[in-house]
Parts: structure tokens; C-alpha cells; sequence
């Protein structure tokens, strides 16, 4: 079931495209009301967004590492008030994680 991928190389990979100009442009085409475009932030985070999911993966044990694709949504909660992080970010994080880690096998 597993590609391989640890939530750490998920988080570099991401990295590439924090404040990416295009990504950014196409973002803004898809914006809500209050002007987010959260489905679209794992293509093209913020640097905002990016720091936040630094600080998740920071905070984690090993073993909320190694099964960070099955955590709980108590898990990611309490991650995200430990790590200071936005509820929202660290959720769409880690379900995007969890469909990177799926997708593959």
C-alpha cells in the first residue's frame, strides 16, 4: 500500500512551489469570497502555509511519521494546537498526504 513517500519528503517536495507565480495566479482565479483557495494549496502553498506545515511535521513523533497517512482527525487537531498551526492547513496537509501515499499503490 505504501509509494515510499515519508511525510517529510511529501513536505520538500511541496516546497518546490511555495510562492510559485503561476501557482499563485491560479489560486487567485479560484479564490472564494474571503479570497483563500485552500483546495488548491498543496499545488502552490504560500510561504505562510508552507511555514505552518513545517511546524506540523516538526512536532511529530516518529510514529506519527510512520503512519502519518492513517492519523485520526483528533491526531491532526491536537498536531496543529501543539505546532500553533491553522486547523484547516494542517487537515488539507495531511489528507493530501494520505491520497499521495494511496494513490500510488
Amino acid at each position: 500500500m505504501s509509494s515510499g513517500l515519508s511525510i517529510d519528503e511529501y513536505l520538500r517536495r511541496l516546497s518546490r512551489f511555495v510562492d510559485d507565480p503561476y501557482g499563485l495566479q491560479f489560486r487567485r482565479q479560484f479564490a472564494d469570497d474571503r479570497g483563500s483557495s485552500e483546495l488548491a494549496m498543496l499545488q502552490s502553498p504560500s510561504r505562510d502555509e508552507w511555514k505552518q506545515m513545517e511546524r506540523a511535521v516538526a512536532i511529530m513523533t516518529a510514529a506519527e511519521k510512520n503512519a502519518a497517512e492513517r492519523l485520526t482527525d483528533e491526531q491532526v487537531r491536537r498536531i496543529a494546537d501543539q505546532a500553533g498551526v491553522d486547523p484547516a492547513v494542517a487537515a488539507i496537509f495531511f489528507n493530501g498526504y494520505a491520497i499521495e501515499r494511496n494513490r500510488v499503490s
